[in-house]
């Protein structure tokens, strides 16, 4: 007799999953073995736990948003002035990770570029979840996959275009994994009808898997170890301190085994880290300036206010001011409380075919990485594995067989850090180029996130979501207030009728440069309407890619076993 429809779907292969847990990603037999009953309970019980919390969190930061629309700056709040100014500090920093001087970066998928990583070289590399990875079913899933591998340092690749097979050194970089931040969802899993929480679902997978072997191993005893973004206060901190505790209770390890570096990069959370640090301070390792995203949030913050306009964002480095002063602050207060201050993001990559263009490219970085050197930072961020060396050079001769300044005075010449150095409106030139290179960068790093790739290689750039968005919300800034623009002498106002002709010229000279048929055949036209759509907008869209994420969302609704 032949099969109903009913039970050819029930023969289906699907996940197992405990009550009140639906997966409507695709299933795959390479992703059961990580989404198992007990991992998938795992991270449900942490959503139902902190939900809430994570809701409020939400809540308050849509009410300080309203504040700064009105016309409060963000300012370090006297409610904590006790914690700012106490004598504590954090957990020891353990020896085995002592030495971050350089650190890689990349997504946690495809599988390959996570060898590479582990193989460069640097002293960590942060697998991420977050601003590298467009967060697609697959590479979620894959990413997970890859992490155990490399955890159990048995992950291999082989390219068979190209005849090579990839494995693992013998020496290998320390792993931290960045978990996506508490506003974005994860619609392909539903946890009591809902969505479940995005990082909580990266951070329970990971660590329900690979906690006892990461200790083991690589931990000498302690871990897992992370990255934590988009911070905005310290009780959001509270409420990763709250997630550590409830895994190591689950797992049966001691509190305090979980470490985590908090990436700064919101402008409100400049205002909160010696908070962030006290919250975390069991967990913690260490603040990093994710400077891009601070440019980005400096303008999301300053959304409604014509005299903080930013400059072409070429400008806005860590020679403005305001930026200047966050990177002072942060070294300072980690050093004071004894963790680590990472240094930012140096997003170059080898130039093969121009050795002059290369070398100056260099140098630039080497300039870099001395200024956070001889400011006090332990350590920083490389986007390419080619960058490493040179990096490695400059802290390794600045700090001359330390692993870090954790137990230095601030350098010579240092002020105290205000308030008012920490908003001080950037300054420089606006232009119409500077409209035009948001607009190229803007719809080409859409184009491949909706494609499914998250870390873009433009101009002899990394690009990823964070300079994306600085993009997206300069050009909406200018727009907003309009503000004037050099075009080549001759003074105009950012219009919406600039921008669509900008658009259409770079959305020609983007088709040019990809060729006709990758353009037909990539997400190019899409992204640009999306592009467009959010720079003119009346109201500022938090994040383009939670715009934009339905658009990746692919649901398949067998993939969960409801049989009963």
């Amino acid at each position: 007799m032949a099969a109903t429809a009913s039970t050819a779907a029930a023969a289906a292969p699907c996940y197992d999953t405990p009550e009140g847990v639906d997966v409507r990603g695709r299933y795959d037999p390479a992703f059961a073995p990580v989404l198992t009953r007990g991992a998938l309970a795992f991270v449900a019980g942490l959503q139902r736990e902190f939900r809430g919390a994570v809701r409020h969190a939400m809540e308050r930061r849509r009410e300080a948003q309203r504040r700064y629309d009105a016309g409060e700056p963000p300012r370090f709040d006297p409610a904590t002035r006790v914690v700012r100014e106490g004598e504590w500090r954090c957990a020891p920093v353990p020896p085995a990770f002592a030495d971050r001087t350089v650190e890689i970066t990349g997504p946690a998928e495809p599988r390959k570029m996570v060898i590479n990583a582990l193989n460069s070289g640097a002293k960590v590399f942060m697998a991420d979840f977050e601003d590298a990875l467009s967060p697609t079913w697959e590479n979620l899933m894959n990413g997970q996959v890859n992490l155990r591998d490399a955890v159990a340092g048995t992950i291999t690749f082989r390219d068979a275009a190209r005849g090579r097979e990839y494995r693992l050194n013998d020496q290998t970089t320390k792993l931290f994994v960045r978990p996506r931040g508490w506003h974005l969802p994860e619609a392909h899993i539903l946890i009591d009808g809902e969505p479940a929480i995005g990082c909580l679902v990266d951070f329970g997978l990971y660590f329900f898997h690979n906690h006892a072997a990461f200790r083991a191993g690589q931990g000498a005893g302690l871990g897992p170890f992370f990255y934590l973004p988009k911070m905005e206060h310290s009780r959001e901190a509270r409420i990763w301190n709250g997630v550590f505790e409830r895994a190591e209770q689950t797992a049966g390890i001691e509190r305090g085994s979980i470490r985590a570096t908090v990436l700064v990069e919101t402008l409100p959370a400049v205002f909160q880290m010696d908070e962030i640090l006290y919250e975390l301070r069991d967990h913690s390792v260490g603040l990093n300036c994710g400077r891009w995203d601070y440019i980005f949030s400096y303008v999301k913050t300053f959304r409604a206010h014509p005299d903080r306009l930013l400059p072409d964002r070429a400008l806005v480095g860590m020679g403005q001011h305001f930026m200047r002063s966050y990177s002072h602050l942060l070294i300072r207060t980690c050093h004071r409380r004894g963790v680590h201050a990472m240094g930012g993001m140096a997003a170059q990559i080898p130039i093969k075919d121009d050795a002059a263009a290369n070398e100056a490219a260099l140098e630039l970085v080497r300039k870099d990485k001395l200024r956070e050197a001889r400011a006090g930072h332990d350590g920083t961020w490389a986007a390419h594995p080619g960058l490493i060396p040179a990096i490695r050079e400059v802290f390794e001769g600045h700090l001359g067989g330390r692993p870090n300044q954790i137990g230095d005075d601030a350098p010579a010449g240092q002020e105290a850090v205000t308030a008012e150095d920490l908003i001080q409106p950037p300054r420089g030139a606006r232009t119409v180029d500077g409209l035009r290179l948001n607009a190229r960068v803007g719809v080409q790093y859409l184009a491949a996130w909706l494609a499914g790739s998250g870390s873009v290689p433009l101009y002899n750039l990394m690009e990823d979501a964070a300079t994306a968005e600085i993009s997206r919300v300069q050009n909406w800034q200018w727009l907003r207030h309009g503000a004037a623009l050099d075009a080549g002498g001759v003074e105009v106002r950012a219009t919406p009728e600039l921008l669509a002709r900008v658009m259409e010229e770079e959305m020609a000279r983007i088709q040019a440069e990809v060729g006709p048929k990758r353009f037909r055949q990539g997400r190019y036209a899409e992204a640009g309407r999306i592009f467009s759509r959010q720079c003119t907008a009346p109201e500022l869209d938090d994040f383009l890619t939670l715009d934009a994420y339905n658009l990746i969302v692919v649901y398949h609704p067998g993939a969960t076993d409801k049989a009963e």
